[in-house]
């Protein structure tokens, strides 16, 4: 047992304001019963990107023993929060697909004479129950789509949730070996066919070059291409000037790593029609 840092919340002071939440970029943080709850000691780094959103210092880092991982001690952390904390990590344990953890985690529950909040309430994998749609990884790739509308239309080609870059998990399944597509926020609203013509078959990530944090998002890139190795990336970006530092960015991200994979961008007018690639 050693010791490492990892975040720590003052549940007294803190107010449930989520805005720790999006700094997350492993997932580890929800709202549970109004209160930042740190649902999973594994999917902390102990980095402290949510230190900082908290605009009352409820959030630290710390030092303790954290490792090698134990989830029978978590659990027995959780436990004392409430039947919502519980659920909410055994949610999270289930949807990272850490089959061994979940079974420790109900194991104690067992000892402890409680209840498994999962049991009869939510379906196995079931990619819309439990945890915080805004945040909480949904994984929802299906078979080839066939193009067609579906009762007058079209099928969404979105494979999974979150989209936005701040919130995607770096580790998800469906980044690994994917073809991976970058878009500026306002391509889907300006080309039409941004769902049969770029998003189909792509792993997304969406951001603003503009009003967005483009150090984070370069940092957050480079952990999904050092990770993943994507199969391919694209970047969809808008005519305007400002659009360009995304693709830009990109580019340089797999440069770092030493990302060997094609690395393209598209280029949109504000008419809606793809006016190049580069």
């Amino acid at each position: 047992m050693v010791k490492r840092k990892i975040i720590e919340i003052d549940r007294g002071s803190c107010t449930g304001c989520g805005d720790c939440i999006p700094a997350c970029p492993e997932g580890a943080l929800q709202v549970v019963d109004g209160k930042a709850v740190l649902i999973s000691d594994l999917f902390c780094d102990g980095l402290g990107a949510c230190v900082g959103e908290c605009p009352i210092g409820a959030m630290k880092v710390v030092e303790r023993e954290a490792e090698p991982y134990d989830e029978r001690r978590v659990m027995e952390n959780i436990v004392t929060y409430g039947d919502n904390t519980i659920k909410a990590h055994l949610v999270h344990l289930r949807d990272h697909s850490e089959t061994g953890y979940l079974k420790e985690a109900l194991l104690v529950l067992k000892e402890k004479g409680l209840a498994n909040p999962l049991e009869n309430r939510i379906a196995p994998n079931h990619p819309h129950q439990g945890g915080c749609p805004g945040s909480r990884m949904m994984d929802m790739r299906k078979k080839e789509s066939s193009g067609e509308a579906h009762h007058g239309r079209l099928e969404s080609e979105l494979q999974q949730w979150p989209v936005q870059l701040h919130l995607v998990p770096p580790s998800a399944p469906y980044f690994k070996g994917a073809d991976l597509l970058i878009s500026a926020d306002c391509v889907p609203f300006t080309y039409a066919g941004f769902h049969q013509d770029l998003l189909k078959g792509k792993a997304l990530a969406i951001a603003c070059p503009k009003l967005d944090d483009i150090e984070s998002y370069s940092e957050k890139l480079q952990e999904i291409m050092r990770i993943n190795n994507p199969k391919s990336v694209t970047v969809a970006i808008m005519q305007v000037p400002c659009c360009g530092g995304l693709y830009q960015m990109v580019k340089g991200a797999a440069a770092t790593v030493g990302y060997k994979g094609l690395v393209k961008g598209i280029v949109i007018g504000i008419n809606g029609e793809i006016l190049k690639e580069i």
